[in-house]
């Protein structure tokens, strides 16, 4: 294996920086696998053994490198310290009523993890729940936390380095007294409360191996009752019938027990279950895979279901439990132009309705009255508006990418919103704009993008710009603020983010055509976006970047290994990035529906082979200035695709542009991070960002 080293240089009239890397040696393996006759070596395969010494000293090993080259960039401590003070300010959440207590969270501006407290009826305020106190790193986070109907009794359930495998934790709210031995080993799951008899969750069985990577695709949903152990746990579905993700949700009125299982991300069955009655069968609703559908409500034996059944957009229909099959289905609110989404509060529906990737509110009462659009405070997100149906007053927030996240109280009777906390930021948003453009991909499609920036920027070509995309899974990218976007911004940086196909954001129609054969459509629009940006001179190839995570790090290894040429910096995010062996790893499987398997036939084989990111580095090119982020306790996207496609990096980039892996520890795919810990790694991406851009000073020393 040949030790390769590269060199950048940075520099100004004054100035000039240089840095040398000199990777760690990677070894190769003969290993392979055939498939439909043909043979893909697979040299870097034994870093998926997340358990092995071997591994563990190559993870070491490479942040060495990592570090030190980040280390030595000028203005990273700069960066992070105005970070750490922008971060700074105090956060609270809307609200919530559960018994005697109003419950809230918030965070005192640089706290690891926001902290639940909780009011009662005098308004005397005290914690209820720490996160910060239950590892001494602050990495175990919370994970959910579920109140039984009258308030006095809670389950919450934990993650520990960011896993997905979570524990569960009951209390009585009261006294905030540990009720039993905790329910372990809990993934993908909601909890819900039956009374106060117990409640239904869901898990896998323990796999053998590795618990982050060995495939789990067998989900079950158990009943657990109060004061018996979680080895007499009731399977109630899932035992005969192999789903890999099922949940079950018990409806406000305790009545109905709702079910829905599914084989992959996008479809699911629907069956429902009579509480009221002893020995009820499970009765099926929905019996196929072909649409997404949920139970936003009930009335007595009047369901409300939202369904994107013959309708790409989701719209809302009615139907009686007694014989709930979709052929018995009443309108409720039909589909529209603009993709729907449903919540309930206050003896209210909501439908919250994206139009181009912003958000528009109606009301409706329960008899399907429209009683009024809800003026929203500008152009931007919008999500709440869910409560208990005797509440007098809702919540819901609102935010744009230049507009901190605030939080308005709303009156379901006269339809008046108020402020109700507003982030005291030092981010002036009045000196910024976001302009939504339309640009033409590959094909001619029309793709909505948003661009953020200073006012009065100048459209040179040198304005440093990241280009962030998704584009999968039916995810929208819907305008939100980003505290370390705002030092992006603060820098005379550019934010663009493409809605690109493959997401949620024009409905089932448009998530389609970015899957499975049809995937080069995402990678085509991103690209488009790049040239947009380009052609009106927003920036150039030298200045621009291209950053996505999980799905979105598939997004930048497939454009980056397509198009090395377009970006001078490219930031792929815990990806999915060996496209032919995602699916043997943990619940990856239920990925097929976007991506297909290698597995499945030649053709999908050949398609996936000819984007996968791991398999398409080629020796010789010159490829983008690349940090490679992952954690290493990842169970969602194991940060084996990470390892690997830095291996290929490293070999094979001909240029002087480095190749760098940022591993996080005691870390997984996000969710819980430590507030720290997010500030240091964004401050290190923008670093590593501008300093390959060619600035060896801040552009902006605020």
């Amino acid at each position: 294996m040949v030790v390769l080293t590269t060199m950048v240089s940075c520099k100004t009239e004054e100035k000039k920086t240089t840095i040398s890397v000199t990777y760690p040696q990677t070894k190769k393996v003969d290993s392979a696998t055939t498939y439909f006759g043909t043979e893909i070596k697979d040299p870097y395969r034994w870093l998926e053994d997340d358990k092995s010494a071997e591994t563990a000293s190559w993870v070491k090993a490479q942040n060495e490198v990592t570090f030190g080259y980040l280390e030595q960039i000028p203005f990273r401590k700069a960066l992070k310290d105005r970070m750490e003070k922008l971060w700074n300010y105090e956060k609270i959440s809307a609200p919530f009523k559960e018994g005697d207590y109003t419950y809230f969270y918030k965070n005192d501006g640089l706290q690891n993890q926001s902290v639940l407290y909780r009011k009662n009826k005098e308004g005397k305020e005290e914690v209820f729940l720490d996160p910060n106190g239950f590892s001494d790193d602050a990495t175990t986070s919370l994970a959910n936390v579920s109140f039984s109907k009258d308030g006095s009794l809670v389950a919450y359930s934990t993650s520990a380095a960011g896993s997905d495998w979570n524990t569960i934790t009951i209390l009585n709210a009261v006294t905030k007294e540990k009720l039993e031995t905790e329910i372990l080993d809990v993934k993908f799951s909601g909890i819900s409360w039956y009374k106060n008899e117990g409640f239904y969750y869901s898990s896998y069985d323990k796999p053998k191996g590795s618990q982050l990577s060995a495939k789990t695709d067998q989900h079950k949903l158990y009943f657990h009752k109060l004061g018996t152990a979680q080895k007499d746990d009731k399977v109630i579905f899932g035992l005969n019938e192999k789903r890999r993700y099922v949940g079950g949700s018990v409806t406000d009125d305790s009545k109905y027990l709702i079910i829905s299982a599914s084989t992959s991300t996008y479809g699911n069955e629907m069956y429902i279950k009579d509480l009221e009655q002893p020995n009820s069968k499970i009765v099926t609703v929905v019996g196929d895979f072909t649409s997404d559908n949920s139970v936003i409500d009930n009335v007595g034996s009047k369901l409300f279901i939202a369904t994107d059944r013959n309708a790409p957009n989701q719209k809302v229909v009615t139907v009686d439990a007694s014989n709930p099959t979709p052929e018995n289905w009443k309108p409720f609110i039909n589909e529209t132009k603009d993709v729907l989404s449903i919540s309930t509060g206050g003896g209210s529906i909501f439908a919250n309705y994206m139009k181009d990737a912003v958000s528009f509110v109606q009301q409706y009462n329960y008899d399907g009255k429209l009683l009024r659009e809800v003026k929203l405070p500008g152009i931007g997100t919008a999500g709440g508006f869910g409560g208990k149906k005797e509440e007098t007053t809702l919540y819901y927030s609102f935010t744009n990418y230049i507009t901190p996240g605030s939080v308005y109280s709303f009156d379901p009777k006269t339809g008046v919103s108020a402020e109700y906390q507003k982030p005291k930021v030092d981010f002036n948003g009045a000196d910024y704009e976001s302009k939504q453009v339309f640009y033409p991909s590959k094909d001619g499609t029309k793709i909505p993008m948003i661009i953020t920036y200073k006012k009065g920027t100048e459209l040179n070509g040198k304005n440093p710009t990241i280009l962030y995309g998704y584009g999968g899974f039916n995810v929208s990218l819907t305008p939100s603020f980003s505290i370390a976007n705002a030092i992006w911004l603060e820098q005379g940086g550019v934010y663009a983010v493409a809605n690109l196909r493959g997401g949620g954001e024009y409905g089932k129609e448009w998530h389609d055509a970015g899957t499975q054969l049809k995937k080069q459509n995402v990678f085509d629009d991103f690209i488009a976006a790049a040239e947009y940006l380009i052609a009106q001179k927003y920036t150039s190839s030298d200045y621009l970047a291209i950053r996505g995570g999980s799905n979105g790090g598939l997004l930048v290894g497939a454009v980056m290994t397509q198009r090395p040429e377009l970006m001078k910096v490219a930031l792929p995010a815990v990806g999915v990035l060996d496209m032919l062996r995602y699916h043997t790893f943990t619940a990856g499987a239920g990925w097929a529906y976007d991506y297909g398997t290698a597995e499945d036939n030649k053709e999908m084989f050949d398609y996936l082979l000819k984007y996968s990111p791991v398999h398409n580095v080629k020796a010789g090119v010159n490829y983008p200035a690349t940090l490679v982020t992952t954690g290493d306790h990842d169970d969602r996207v194991v940060p084996a695709h990470s390892f690997k496609f830095a291996a290929e990096l490293q070999a094979k980039q001909k240029g002087t542009n480095p190749v760098l892996i940022r591993i996080e520890t005691n870390a997984g795919h996000g969710a819980g991070k430590p507030v720290s810990k997010t500030i240091e790694e964004a401050a290190d991406i923008q670093a590593f960002t501008l300093f390959n851009m060619g600035f060896s000073e801040l552009p902006n020393k605020k």
